[in-house]
C-alpha cells in the first residue's frame, strides 16, 4: 500500500530538441504554455528536418567539421555545454533541414559520414 516515486520530470525530452530550429513553436515553449494554462502553439513543421544525436566519441569530428556545417544556413549545430565528453554521452545534435525531404535525408547522411570518419 506504498508509493514510492524516485523522479517526477515533466519535461521535453531530447527527441524533441528538433523543435528549436524546424518548427513553428519549439516543445520548451509548448511546456510553458500547458503550464501556464495557455493555448498550445502551432506545431507546424517549418521543412523536413533530421536530427542526429552528437554523443561524446563525435565531438572531435564535429568541432574539426564545425566551420564546413556552418556554410549551410540549414545546418544547425547543437552543443550542450557538458563538461565532460564520454562515449555515449550526449554531447548536443545536429539538425539538418531541407525543403525537400530526400534531400534532407541526402544532407544528414552525407553530415553523419562527415563527422563519424
Amino acid at each position: 500500500g506504498e508509493l514510492i516515486v524516485n523522479e517526477l520530470a515533466p519535461r521535453p525530452h531530447n527527441s524533441g530538441h528538433y523543435t528549436l530550429d524546424a518548427c513553428a513553436t519549439t516543445q520548451f515553449e509548448q511546456v510553458i504554455r500547458a503550464c501556464a494554462g495557455l493555448g498550445l502553439g502551432s506545431v507546424a513543421q517549418h521543412m523536413p528536418a533530421v536530427m542526429l544525436n552528437i554523443l561524446g566519441e563525435h565531438v572531435p569530428g564535429v568541432l574539426a567539421a564545425y566551420p564546413e556545417l556552418m556554410q549551410d544556413p540549414l545546418v544547425k549545430v547543437h552543443l550542450y555545454g557538458k563538461s565532460e565528453a564520454r562515449p555515449g554521452r550526449k554531447m548536443g545534435h545536429l539538425l539538418a533541414m531541407d525543403p525537400d525531404a530526400a534531400r534532407c535525408l541526402q544532407k544528414a547522411e552525407t553530415l553523419w559520414r562527415r563527422i563519424v570518419s
